[in-house]
């Protein structure tokens, strides 16, 4: 969440930037909140401190021989008074931090100014797409003719935007997340972790998918559980309320995991073939870094997961996104989008995201610069590493030939048993 120290001494400096996300007027409500939050802890110091002053009386006068009856009666009063102030504050309390529970992250300087993703900003490209001698196909009707994607039976088990895949579209699917999980272990230097699909509210609220978005979540049906959108999620969480020592630094975490989103909010978008599923698989890399590393750690993350669509020769692009598209936790942002032949445009791949400060306030994950030292909160990174699904959508696509096969990208052919071809 939002620095609440932040917002209350340079108000000015958070609605700008809150601004640059769309959202004018940000901090009026915790504003107006806050005064009287100080208002009413003013108040009950200054009771405090007359019950304090009050007490030393009574023992004086009791050594004098002197009634304290109305002196009694009066701290009894005052400390119903306070007892009713700390309660009123209690109530504003929960209320602050409802609101910014519900405010996103503060764009970091370097972020590009706009409104939506067309704003935002091209940093460099990787490989040039192919130029076909045929009409390419899009990859939902090339799976289909293959028998490796089933859309029909897929529906008929779950309903809409759920994928069966079959046969070697299946191995395919192993095969990268095979290939993902091992260049992040063995050349990236990340630990791997397998953790659970589903996880409780407080681990949706400290990584920011709750209270905002509780609608994009599937929620276990009679329990606090949600199953998860993403290994960030649990990732994240492993070290909620711990102090870290700074040699514990940074950490670098990776998991395959499935993920699972509703999607409530992007009817008619991409409704075809595997881009935009209700359940798919990721790899994700989760980072937990000092603030003094954290920018230079994005940079790095973001190298990580260009590397595998560069080993799988699948042309991208970089893009660093603007205020207005930037996802609620993250301060800044870089979108890798691959090459889609069927679209005649760049995709979504991957995103990689430096939410400095933000879910760790939330998640109260700190680290101590030394032995003595006050505990700092920790910067949490997460990125695709890659999406499995758009991944095998646009290796079908690139890799497509005009009898309707499609070439293995050699990097897999290893973890396919030798297979170089689907036909």
């Amino acid at each position: 969440m939002l620095d609440p120290k932040l917002a209350r001494a340079k108000p000015e400096v958070v609605e700008a930037a809150l601004r640059a996300r769309g959202i004018e007027g940000g901090l009026d409500e915790f504003l107006k909140l806050d005064r009287e939050r100080r208002s009413l802890q003013a108040r009950a110091d200054e009771l405090k401190n007359f019950r304090n002053k009050a007490s030393s009386e009574i023992g004086r006068a009791k050594r004098q021989g002197k009634s304290t009856d109305d002196l009694q009666a009066r701290i009894r009063q005052v400390g119903e008074e306070i007892k009713a102030l700390d309660e009123q504050s209690k109530e504003i309390d929960v209320q602050l931090d409802r609101i910014l529970l519900n405010l996103p992250n503060i764009p970091h300087d370097s972020v590009p100014v706009g409104s939506s993703e067309v704003d935002n900003v091209e940093v460099r490209r990787w490989g040039e797409p192919r130029r076909f001698d045929f009409n390419p196909l899009p990859h939902w009707e090339i799976g289909t003719a293959l028998d490796i994607l089933d859309f029909e039976r897929a529906a008929k088990l779950s309903g809409a935007r759920f994928t069966v895949y079959k046969g070697l579209g299946a191995r395919l699917e192993r095969a990268l997340i095979n290939l993902m999980l091992d260049m992040h272990v063995d050349q990236h230097g990340y630990k791997e972790v397998f953790p659970p699909f589903m996880v409780s509210a407080d681990c949706m609220i400290g990584t920011g998918q709750l209270p905002k978005f509780a609608e994009d979540m599937f929620k276990v049906e009679g329990r606090e559980m949600y199953l998860i959108p993403t290994a960030e999620v649990p990732l994240t969480n492993l070290h909620r309320e711990e102090i870290l020592a700074a040699e514990q630094l940074p950490i670098y975490l990776t998991a395959y995991t499935a993920c699972f989103r509703a999607e409530a909010g992007s009817h008619g978008r991409d409704t075809r073939g595997v881009i935009r599923q209700h359940q798919f698989n990721k790899v994700e890399m989760v980072k937990l870094t000092t603030p003094e590393t954290s920018y230079a750690e994005l940079e790095k993350m973001t190298r990580d997961a260009e590397e595998v669509l560069q080993v799988l020769g699948l042309p991208y692009r970089v893009m660093a996104l603007c205020t207005g598209d930037l996802g609620f936790s993250a301060a800044k942002t870089y979108d890798l989008e691959v090459w889609m032949p069927s679209y005649q445009e760049y995709k979504e791949i991957s995103s990689c995201s430096n939410c400095e400060d933000f879910q760790a306030r939330r998640l109260n994950l700190r680290y101590r610069s030394e032995p003595t030292a006050r505990p700092r909160y920790v910067h949490t990174l997460n990125g695709s590493g890659v999406a499995v699904g758009r991944t095998v959508a646009a290796i079908l696509e690139n890799y497509q030939q005009v009898d309707g096969s499609v070439v293995i990208p050699e990097a897999l052919r290893r973890y396919m048993g030798g297979i170089d071809i689907i036909r």
